[in-house]
C-alpha cells in the first residue's frame, strides 16, 4: 500500500490488448483511462501490460507467457489487485486469480466499484446494488460467506441442493426485491417530474470529468459537488433557474463512459429518464482531453442506445483555458498537420460547420465566454417556450 495524503492506495496493475479493432495508440488511451478509474477507486497503478493477441485465451485472457510475467511482477511487487481493460467472463476471472493469487477485477467490475463508493443517497445506493448483483450473479463460486446460509420454508430447498446453488436463489431474490424497490421509487420520481409543471427542461450531458457540475454551479447558483476524478457525482439534481427573466429547469445527469455497463444503464434507467424528458441537451465536452471527439461519439452512442439522440442539442466545449495545441514547426517535413495542431478557432469553426451554429467554446472554471453562453442559451429557451406558450412572446425578449 501506498500512503498518499492521508489516503491508503492499493498498489494495482492494469492490462490491456492490442489487436485489430484497437491498434497500440488506442491501447494506451484506453489504459490512460482505465489508469485515471483506478485512482479514482482508490488504486496506485505500479505497471502496465499489453499483449498484442489476435483473440484472448478462453482460459486466462492473455497467453502463458505474458500471463507468466504478470504473475511473477505481481509476486514481486506484491500487488493486491489487477485490473483488465476488457470484460472477462466469469471462468477467465476464476481461473486468472488462481494464478496470480490476488484479487482479479476488469473494467466493469471497476467502474461499479466506483459507483458503490461514490452513491450517497438511498436511491443511488439501490441502484449500484442492483447493478453489482447483477454482474455478481454468474460469477458465484460459494464465497458468499456474508449471506445467509440457510431459510426457511416449506417446499423452498430440495434436499440436494449445494451451497452455491442457494447463493444464487438468495442473490436472485435480492435482485427482485430491488427491482421492486426501484420501481416503487422510479414511479414516484416520474410523479414529481409530472408535477413540475410547463417549465421548459434542460438537461446537462457528456462524458465524466468534463465539468458538468461546476456548469451546473455556475447556472443555477447551486453547491453541487464537483471534483477532478470520474463519477463525481450520480444523484441527478434539479435546479430552477431564470436566465433574465425566463424560468427553466436544469438537471444535472451522470457522466457517461466508453464500455459503460449495460447493468448501470438498465438500473440508472430513472436517471435517465430526466434525459429522455428534456427539451434541450447541453452536450458539455472536455475540449482540453485529447481524446475528446472519441468521448463525442461515446456520449452520442449512449444517448441514441436510450433513445434520447432526436433532442435538440447544444454543444458546448468547456475547459478551454485548458487547451494547448501541439507545436507545429512547418520546416519540419517529417511531421504532417492535423487535428493535434489546431487552434480554438480552427476547432469552433470546424464544429460550427458541423453543428449549424449550435456550438460554445467557455471555461465554466474561469467563466470565459459565460455570458455569450447564457445569451444562445436564453435564445434556444426562449424559443421552445415560445413554440409552446405563443401568447408569452411579449413577456420574454429575443434581445
Amino acid at each position: 500500500m501506498i500512503e498518499r495524503q492521508n489516503i491508503q492506495y492499493e498498489n494495482v496493475v492494469i492490462i490491456g490488448i492490442i489487436n485489430e479493432n484497437q491498434n497500440a495508440d488506442k491501447t494506451q488511451e484506453f489504459l490512460d483511462e482505465l489508469s485515471f478509474l483506478a485512482f479514482t477507486a482508490g488504486g496506485q497503478v505500479l505497471k502496465r501490460f499489453t499483449q498484442k493477441i489476435k483473440i484472448p485465451n478462453s482460459k486466462t485472457f492473455l497467453g502463458a507467457g505474458k500471463i507468466e510475467e504478470v504473475k511473477i511482477f505481481v509476486k514481486k511487487n506484491e500487488i493486491s489487485t489487477v485490473i483488465f481493460d476488457e470484460e472477462l467472463s466469469p471462468a477467465q476471472q476464476g481461473n486468472i486469480e488462481q494464478i496470480l493469487r490476488c484479487k482479479i477485477i476488469d473494467r466493469t467490475g471497476l467502474i461499479l466499484d466506483i459507483f458503490a463508493q461514490r452513491a450517497k443517497t438511498s436511491y443511488a445506493r439501490t441502484q449500484v446494488e442492483l447493478a453489482q448483483y447483477q454482474y455478481l450473479l454468474p460469477r458465484l463460486k460459494g464465497l458468499w460467506t456474508h449471506l445467509e446460509r440457510q431459510r426457511g420454508g416449506i417446499g423452498m430447498r430440495g434436499p440436494g441442493e449445494t451451497e452455491i446453488e442457494t447463493d444464487r436463489r438468495i442473490v436472485r431474490d435480492k435482485i427482485s426485491l430491488l427491482k421492486k424497490k426501484l420501481g416503487s421509487i422510479d414511479r414516484q420520481m416520474s410523479t414529481q417530474r409530472g408535477n413540475r409543471g410547463s417549465l421548459v427542461r434542460v438537461a446537462l450531458v457528456g462524458y465524466t470529468n468534463v465539468g458538468k457540475s461546476t456548469i451546473m454551479n455556475c447556472l443555477g447558483n447551486s453547491n453541487v459537488f464537483a471534483e477532478n476524478k470520474l463519477f463525481a457525482t450520480l444523484d441527478t439534481t434539479v435546479r430552477k433557474v431564470v436566465i433574465r427573466n425566463l424560468p427553466f429547469l436544469l438537471s444535472d445527469t451522470v457522466g457517461f463512459i466508453r464500455k459503460l455497463p449495460t447493468q448501470l444503464v438498465e438500473s440508472f434507467k430513472s436517471t435517465l429518464d430526466e434525459v429522455l424528458e428534456a427539451d434541450l441537451l447541453l452536450h458539455i465536452v472536455d475540449i482540453s482531453h485529447s481524446q475528446f471527439e472519441q468521448q463525442i461519439d461515446s456520449v452520442n452512442l449512449i444517448l441514441s442506445q436510450i433513445k434520447a439522440s432526436h433532442k435538440p442539442m447544444l454543444l458546448i466545449f468547456n475547459k478551454i483555458d485548458n487547451y494547448s495545441p501541439e507545436n507545429y514547426d512547418e520546416t519540419d517535413l517529417t511531421i504532417k498537420r492535423d487535428k493535434r495542431h489546431y487552434t480554438l478557432c480552427e476547432w469552433e469553426q470546424t464544429w460550427m460547420a458541423k453543428n449549424e451554429g449550435n456550438v460554445i467554446f467557455i471555461s465554466a472554471i474561469e467563466k470565459s465566454n459565460f455570458e455569450i453562453f447564457k445569451t444562445k442559451l436564453y435564445q434556444i429557451i426562449r424559443q421552445i417556450h415560445i413554440s409552446r406558450f405563443p401568447y408569452n412572446h411579449f413577456l420574454y425578449p429575443d434581445s
